[in-house]
């Protein structure tokens, strides 16, 4: 069944051609992943499709009966609304009557009581038949994995991740028919993306997203499109299927387009020599020629040779930091931390927002003063710090006027020099783009022109956080390959797991109340190794004595002990208890003759009777195993 169709459309700002007639669909089921370099025209895309755009050309629609939910890049919300009542705000049925029952019991402090009787039990009946209930039970999980905690909080006073957060959080509640997603993983730390990649895979829906994870890309989508130089290209397959067939096409194109130029030397030699006059075959010939002269104009996927930074002498003595501490309002973030850095050594950086990821790098970077401990870099040792919130750029300078005011020519290897605009094609700014004003760039060229200012200084010590966010797939491989070569010493902040694999020897990871733990190797190293420690501790916690029970001889039936039994016989009692009173309270909701005020207390007794009968019962199971 399908979704959406896009037939036909382009786009484009002044002489910039970002598609061009380009037609897909999306079916239901289908996980598509929507690739392309920054600047491509992606988020452009997604907003057409949301009609927040128009096209210059053709059309596209979603089926009219599917309900469909978009997560922005920067998501906004009205003021004046909390979280709690921003996550209820949407237009599905399942929204609409848990908003409309939060209202009729009073669970906003701030209103007045407007329970209306029958309405309510209008409510409890749509309730039941949505199974609203238990879908509390899987807001509730949402909520607590995406860290949404205060939700009294006005969405006004939230900073930006805390936004996006909420904006998803929103998304998988209302659980629409198709769910569009741009870049859902910013703003998340690992432990976030690792459940989201989960929830993702295992839910039944459709979807289109946007991301520069690739394990995230892999795990997710079965399906892959990639926008490239105007054109949709389209692979049935994860993200680790589309790397291999997108080698294949280019090397086709390459094939093709060499092709197509030695055969067009040939024709311009010909169309030279023809005279003036022209016979109908000659013109046939003619117009041969000039869609040969546009296919051997095409410009191939440029390949870049290694570049290796050529940076400054590092001594023996590179950074050393004994017994660091740090606590804010009381709270600790870095305790007793102790380290000796090496050459060229390579470490990542990983933990839970708010641990003090950024706080070790502005005290490294002596931009921050320790409570305790000492801080000693080596007088050879020249920092390069890419921040999260980037440089400020004056937004109206050309992109080659950025680089030329830091150096006109960078070095790149002993007797290699690079011009700054050989440098910018290096990192994805073709020639055509480089006299581009800063002010018309997208967000992640932005951030790519602000790391550019950073690794060109040539610092012998580089420390990057978050790097990856907004950038797109090409510039990370691109990047990755510039930093595998790296000759000095390299820390990096990132929730991009394929990133950090690629690059890392070993992993800080800051696991909260100030405690930081060194793990040999990388990112997935570290899992597979915290795996095995939960399922040592899982194999000890077996092990244990159980001083309530009584030591069994080989093949002797397992019991309850007597405290058990007699908690379990006590159970079966308070269940058939609680089924009663559920009966009967649900009885008077329906009957019509309570009162608003005994109406709405009642309402909430139900709700409760049904969370102690949940938690009673899932008791009772545990321990009928052993009867």
């Amino acid at each position: 069944m399908n979704y959406f169709q896009a037939d036909n459309l382009s786009k484009a700002y002044a002489e910039k051609i970002l598609f061009e007639n380009i037609n897909f669909g999306i079916d239901q089921g289908q996980k598509v992943g929507l690739i392309a370099r920054n600047g491509a025209g992606k988020t452009t895309l997604l907003n057409i499709m949301m009609q927040r755009d128009i096209p210059d050309t053709g059309n596209c629609n979603f089926r009219n009966d599917i309900t469909v939910a978009y997560l922005d890049q920067n998501p906004q919300f009205p003021s004046g609304a909390s979280v709690s009542q921003t996550l209820l705000h949407g237009n599905s049925p399942l929204a609409q009557t848990l908003r409309e029952y939060n209202q009729q019991l009073h669970w906003q402090e701030n209103e007045p009581l407007k329970a209306n009787p029958e309405k309510l039990q209008k409510l409890i009946a749509r309730m039941d038949e949505l199974q609203a209930w238990n879908h509390e039970n899987k807001i509730k999980q949402i909520l607590t994995q995406l860290k949404i905690d205060n939700l009294d909080q006005p969405v006004e006073q939230l900073s930006g991740g805390q936004i996006k957060r909420v904006a998803l959080a929103k998304i998988l509640i209302e659980e629409a028919d198709f769910i569009i997603l741009d870049e859902p993983t910013n703003h998340l730390d690992i432990d976030m993306i690792e459940w989201l990649e989960d929830y993702l895979s295992r839910q039944k829906l459709t979807l289109l997203m946007v991301t520069h994870d690739r394990y995230f890309l892999d795990a997710v989508c079965n399906e892959i499109l990639e926008l490239d130089r105007g054109e949709i290209f389209r692979y049935k397959g994860n993200y680790a299927y589309f790397i291999e067939k997108k080698q294949e096409r280019e090397n086709a194109m390459l094939a093709e387009t060499e092709k197509a130029r030695n055969l067009l030397r040939k024709e311009t030699e010909w169309m030279r020599r023809q005279p003036k006059a022209r016979t109908t075959k000659s013109k046939a010939r003619i117009e041969s020629y000039h869609q040969l002269k546009e296919t051997a104009s095409i410009t191939p996927v440029a390949q870049t040779n290694e570049i290796i930074m050529q940076t400054a002498r590092m001594g023996k003595k590179i950074l050393e930091l004994h017994n660091i501490s740090k606590q804010f309002d009381a709270r600790t973030v870095i305790d007793d931390f102790s380290y000796i850095f090496k050459r060229r050594e390579k470490v990542g950086i990983v933990g839970s927002n708010g641990t003090g990821k950024s706080t070790l790098l502005n005290i490294i970077t002596q931009n921050l003063a320790p409570d305790n401990g000492t801080v000693t870099t080596g007088e050879t040792v020249q920092f390069g710090y890419y921040r999260q919130e980037g440089i400020q750029v004056d937004e109206n300078k050309k992109v080659i006027d950025v680089i030329k005011d830091i150096a006109e020519t960078i070095k790149v290897g002993k007797d290699t020099t690079f011009t700054a605009a050989q440098f910018l094609q290096y990192f994805n700014f073709p020639y055509s783009s480089q006299n581009d004003f800063v002010r018309k760039l997208s967000g992640g060229e932005k951030r790519r022109l602000f790391l550019l200012t950073v690794i060109m200084k040539n610092p012998n010590f580089l420390i990057l956080d978050e790097p990856t966010n907004d950038l797109d797939i090409a510039t990370l491989n691109v990047l990755e390959d510039f930093l595998s070569d790296f000759p000095g010493c390299l820390i990096i902040v990132s929730h991009d797991r394929y990133f950090l694999d690629n690059l890392v020897d070993h992993i800080f990871v800051f696991e909260g109340e100030g405690r930081i733990k060194n793990y040999p190797g990388n990112y997935t190293d570290y899992q597979l190794s915290k795996t095995n420690e939960k399922q040592k501790e899982k194999k000890e916690e077996k092990a244990k004595p159980r001083p309530e029970r009584k030591e069994e001889k080989p093949g002797e039936k397992k019991k309850l002990t007597y405290k058990e039994q007699k908690e379990f016989e006590a159970l079966e009692a308070e269940i058939e208890k609680l089924e009663q009173q559920k009966k009967e309270t649900l009885e008077k909701l329906n009957s019509g003759q309570l009162p608003p005020e005994e109406l709405q207390e009642v309402s909430q007794k139900y709700a409760t009777l049904e969370e102690q009968l949940e938690e009673k019962e899932m008791r009772w199971l545990e321990l009928s195993q052993w009867v």
